[in-house]
């Protein structure tokens, strides 16, 4: 490349929710979104596919149209899967485009989109079936 000043040409950005943890890989393209190579259009369960397509309506047809988004996802249950693949795709975006007004309506509309959620399964004490869970005793 003998223009420094040319954009990018890919870029890869990661999202975190609970043990889920989703890597967006976003070019010029198409539009065509991907979700572990899953097109987004037939991607199912539909609440999740309603999760992930949040960020894209948020910002807009005319940002994410001549884009490529491809999401690999490991980890979690399908709503974690579905929570970090969007985070990366809001990330991704607003690092593409480098637009303070894109993030700020990404916070407006959701913190989550961006800004990820601390906290984790607390883990299993000994003496009961769980982590504050105890078994039970009897004074008779």
């Amino acid at each position: 490349m003998t223009d420094s000043s040319a954009p990018k040409k890919v870029l890869v950005v990661s999202g975190k929710r609970k043990t889920a943890i989703a890597r967006a890989v976003i070019r010029p393209g198409r539009g065509r979104i991907r979700i572990n190579n899953i097109p987004l259009e037939i991607y199912e369960p539909e609440v999740a596919r309603l999760k992930i397509f949040e960020p894209l309506l948020e910002s807009g047809e005319s940002v994410w149209k001549d884009l490529d988004i491809d999401v690999k996802v490991r980890g979690g249950g399908f709503m974690g899967q579905a929570e970090a693949a969007r985070m990366a795709i809001a990330r991704a975006l607003v690092k593409w485009t480098k637009s303070s007004a894109l993030k700020s309506a990404f916070l407006r509309f959701d913190r989550s989109l961006l800004a990820g959620d601390p906290r984790r399964k607390e883990p299993k004490k000994y003496g009961g079936p769980g982590a504050r869970a105890q078994d039970q005793t009897s004074y008779r």
